[in-house]
């Protein structure tokens, strides 16, 4: 399995921070995480048993060492311990594995891997936690039984509305389960936000801009009682919400614009961006999200009035590339659909069943099946213009005439030397298939020219040949007694009488005369009568050229045919067609293979191209995929019919009839009955109003789960969204219009609830939430006043001077190198689903602000917006920037400061900055505005 150093750091990051190091080395280790299990599981366990445990398991302790749990690997064997827990440099186990000293593990075998040896060393830099097998938990219920009562796994039922005491507080029902839960505990919500915060709170929440002024203005003057649903419906109609909603759920998607480490093919997924503008777009229209699921699972298997939907497809196409390893990809697919529409993860069963959840490892295969039997496929979603299609030939004749150039000249090569050929391919007949996977080496045989001669020879030895009897009996002679006995052996040959077994006449008459004295110069016979029959049938072809005859199909004379054959049939050892070419290149012809097919690739996604999309289609015949044991695809275990997990679909799912099953599984995750699929969707929906979610793992709802902290309101807004028929924008409504949304981020009795409720569980005011890497940038260009609203189209590289001014979600992310500056604000990692991201606050963020080129230039902007109020009156220029940036005007003591700043401060040839542009770009650098209240 590959692992991309940037998810491992995280991964080091993540587990770390959660087992302290042990000060006992053989003091038990802390109970594993939900993330170490997860990272211990599909990464660690199955490399410590596909690597070390044949030789240091339960069978065999290879110098007394085990290394099939935490207490062996600490207690080592005759070398000592295995591991230092905590320090990987000082544990022998990576010392070993790293081929660092005399020990060198695996023995008599390549070093393993870096990305397996970063594995074990992150795994022993946290602590070496090693989560119990299923059968070593404490006594307690059985997954499966514990499932039954699970609330995730429970149907979604409407609750009734709690009774409250303050229901003049509650503007929406959803409104009664949040009071009923603070009553009950004694607490009294937050008092409403005041309208300027409530419009920033909004805008920000449904198109990630800050309001203008003049919204801001209107607002403020409209005492209508519906004034805040005409904003939030003012802001759902615009086209920037699905810019907003649609980044978020690239995070869900891991989407790249880039394959990941590929070595050395090319690396871009040059219409990914199809992908990004139709979620845009299907969040505008409000998709039904039951229709949202159907065609990003199975877009070619709807009905469709427009191929552009096939670019849905990209939610599964888009994921990291593994190096083409297929398993691996395939395992992404799961876990993306898995741990983003049902909130499971599946993967975790990959190498054996799931060990807290009731998902088999037969389940996991099941679904396995139905991505195995789909095969990715390019498609134009437009028609291509006449110039795009002739230069697109023109670049594939270019292949075409490379490999059949170079193809020829091999040919050539091996009928220069048949003799060497034939006596090499005589020479491998007991080699293994194996050795002649070696590259070819100049002035030497091709191996595998060879292999297609050794094949030919072993086949014609298991019964009498009329072409290479004489061969294999001279081949079988001692060299010694080669000239002795050469002669007598074709002359029996030559007397035998049975009429099945009569030589070739055109070999008969080649060793007329004096028979060889060596196998050499039986090879030179063999090879000039091939070459004269070569000559023949070139010469034959020419003729019928020439005379505007069809061309021939064989030889008038079937002895000639036969050793024709040798010569140029499909799989005549003294041929290489033209299909399989490639497989005889040398790496040098590869890579020109690779550097052309690059060209056309990137032709292919240049700005010339039609619109296209990386979508699936079924295989003709579908896969009936096998548990992999241990997920080795080289031990194919049970079989397993194609179909949905068992945890959701009963005891005996139906297998799926369709194709590769994919539509029947969109099917049953968007079913209405699903209970995970609507529950989880609404908890992601108000995980990003309220930065924080009703459940706490948005994408775990298993066994391991957080408990919901309002179970009833996330069943009473998961039906409704049904109900509602999937609509996401009737859902943003009726959340926004509620009075828990519209909470001041401050309470009376804060201090005292802190207490008590630290993490606001209970809602009992608004959570102050800072803006992301994508509002934060959107922000800067929006009150500079030069953002670009252009919808859609192919992705900008930030960084790049002058700035380009679209908005963020069109950035481009390449899944290898993620830029500094989306890290540095905590952007998600593109390698794999992201639930949701980290908050970090680090000095590299204050930085950028400070001194990054695109702060400068918006703070520039900003001040040339505010400046021309300030010629004969320097206040109304602050409270102009103070509208643009804050949506408020500025207090006495905020102005008062301004003007002292301004009056004093003088321009500075160390700075490039006006004393101004300096005052903007402070006001820019605020909490107040990376922030919402």
């Amino acid at each position: 399995m590959c692992f991309s150093r940037y998810w491992l750091l995280a991964a080091v990051a993540m587990i770390s921070a959660a087992v302290p190091l042990l000060a006992d080395e053989a003091a038990p280790a802390s109970p594993a995480t939900a993330e170490q299990t997860e990272f211990f599981e599909k990464s660690v366990r199955p490399l410590l048993a596909a690597q070390c445990q044949q030789c240091h398991g339960a069978q065999k302790q290879e110098a007394s060492l085990r290394l099939d749990s935490r207490a062996a690997l600490l207690k080592g064997g005759e070398s000592g311990p295995a591991i230092v827990s905590g320090e990987p440099t000082h544990s022998l186990l990576i010392k070993a594995v790293r081929h660092a000293g005399e020990l060198k593990m695996p023995p008599d075998a390549k070093k393993l891997p870096d990305a397996q040896i970063e594995i074990l060393s992150a795994w022993i830099k946290a602590g070496a936690p090693w989560p119990p097998a299923t059968a070593d938990l404490a006594a307690g219920p059985s997954k499966e039984s514990a499932a039954k009562s699970h609330w995730a796994f429970q149907p979604i039922r409407r609750p009734d509305l709690p009774v409250v005491e303050n229901l003049n507080w509650c503007q929406a029902p959803l409104d009664r389960f949040v009071l009923a839960r603070l009553e009950a505990a004694h607490f009294a919500p937050a008092p409403p936000t005041d309208r300027r915060t409530l419009i920033r709170r909004a805008t920000f929440d449904l198109i990630g801009l800050p309001p203008t002024p003049k919204e801001v203005e209107a607002f403020v003057a409209d005492t209508s009682a519906d004034a805040f649903a005409h904003v939030v419906d003012r802001l759902l109609a615009s086209p920037h919400y699905g810019e907003r909603w649609g980044r978020y759920w690239l995070d869900v998607a891991r989407y790249a614009d880039t394959k990941g480490y590929v070595f050395k093919e090319e690396r871009t997924y040059p219409f990914a961006f199809t992908y990004r503008d139709w979620l845009i777009h299907a969040l505008n229209d409000d998709l039904p999200y039951d229709q949202f699921v159907l065609q990003q699972l199975a877009a070619d298997k709807l009905p469709r009035s427009d191929d552009r939907s096939l670019a849905a497809m990209g939610f599964l196409t888009l994921g990291r590339r593994f190096l083409n390893n297929k398993q691996d990809v395939i395992d992404d697919r799961i876990d993306v659909v898995a741990r983003g529409l049902l909130g499971l993860t599946v993967g975790c069963a990959r190498c054996h069943d799931h060990k807290f959840d009731p998902i088999s490892a037969k389940d996991y295969y099941a679904l396995y099946g139905v991505f195995d039997s789909s095969v990715d496929k390019q498609l134009q979603l437009e028609p291509p213009s006449a110039e795009f299609t002739a230069g697109q030939s023109a670049l594939q004749a270019k292949i075409d005439s490379y490999i059949a150039e170079q193809n020829a000249t091999l040919v050539g090569e091996v009928r220069a030397h048949l003799s060497d050929y034939l006596i090499a391919g005589q020479s491998a007949i007991k080699q293994k298939p194996e050795d002649f996977k070696s590259p070819p080496v100049a002035g030497q045989p091709h191996p595998r020219v060879v292999q297609r001669w050794r094949t030919t020879l072993e086949q014609q030895g298991k019964q009498f040949s009329p072409i290479f009897a004489p061969w294999q009996a001279w081949a079988a002679l001692p060299a010694g007694e080669f000239a002795a006995k050469s002669g007598p052996v074709l002359q029996t040959l030559r007397d035998e009488h049975d009429p099945k077994k009569q030589l070739n006449r055109r070999i008969s008459a080649q060793f007329t005369g004096e028979a060889p004295q060596s196998l050499r110069a039986a090879a030179d016979g063999y090879a000039s009568l091939l070459l004269a029959v070569a000559a023949q049938w070139q010469a034959a072809l020419e003729s019928a050229s020439q005379n505007h005859l069809p061309p021939p199909t064989s030889l008038p004379d079937t002895d000639d045919e036969a050793l024709r054959q040798l010569v140029f049939a499909e799989n005549a050892p003294a041929f290489v067609p033209l299909a399989e070419a490639e497989h005889f290149f040398t790496t040098a012809q590869r890579d020109k293979v690779r550097d052309l097919r690059n060209a056309l690739t990137i032709y292919n996604g240049s700005a010339k191209a039609p619109l296209q999309t990386l979508a699936l289609n079924d295989l003709p015949k579908p896969v009936t995929p096998h548990v992999l044991l241990r997920g080795n695809p080289n031990k194919p275990g049970p079989e397993v019919p194609r179909r949905f997990l068992s945890l959701l679909d009963g005891p005996t799912p139906q297998p799926f009839k369709d194709g590769s099953g994919r539509l029947e599984l969109a099917r049953k995750i968007a079913a209405k009955d699903n209970p995970l699929t609507a529950r989880v969707l609404v908890n992601r929906i108000w995980l990003h109003h309220f930065g924080v979610g009703l459940v706490r793992t948005p994408s775990d709802f298993g066994l391991r789960s957080s408990p919901p902290s309002h179970p009833e309101l996330l069943d009473y807004l998961a039906t409704q969204l049904i109900n509602d028929g999937w609509s996401l924008k009737k859902l943003h409504r009726t959340i926004m219009l509620s009075s828990t949304y519209q909470q001041s981020s401050d309470n009376p009795r804060a201090a005292e609830n802190a207490r008590v409720d630290p993490e606001n569980a209970l809602l009992w005011r608004m959570n102050r939430q800072r803006l992301d890497f994508e509002s934060l940038r959107d922000s800067l260009l929006a009150v500079g006043g030069n953002l670009d609203p252009a919808i859609g189209g192919r992705s900008i590289e930030l960084g790049k001077t002058p700035e380009i001014s679209r908005r963020t979600v069109y950035a481009y992310v390449d899944r290898q190198n993620l830029p500094g500056l989306m890290r540095t604000f905590d952007f998600a990692s593109p390698d794999a689903h992201s639930p949701q991201r980290f908050s970090t606050t680090i000095p590299q963020q204050a930085l950028y602000l400070l001194n990054g080129p695109l702060t400068t230039e918006q703070a520039r902007r900003l001040a040339k917006r505010s400046e021309g109020h300030s010629d004969n009156d320097p206040a109304a220029g602050v409270q102009r920037m103070y509208a643009l940036v804050y949506g408020r005007a500025p207090s006495d003591a905020e102005l008062a400061l301004a003007a002292k700043y301004l009056s004093n401060a003088t321009s500075d040839s160390s700075n490039t900055l006006t004393p101004w542009e300096r005052y903007a770009q402070v006001l820019l650098m605020s909490n107040e505005f990376s922030f919402v209240d």
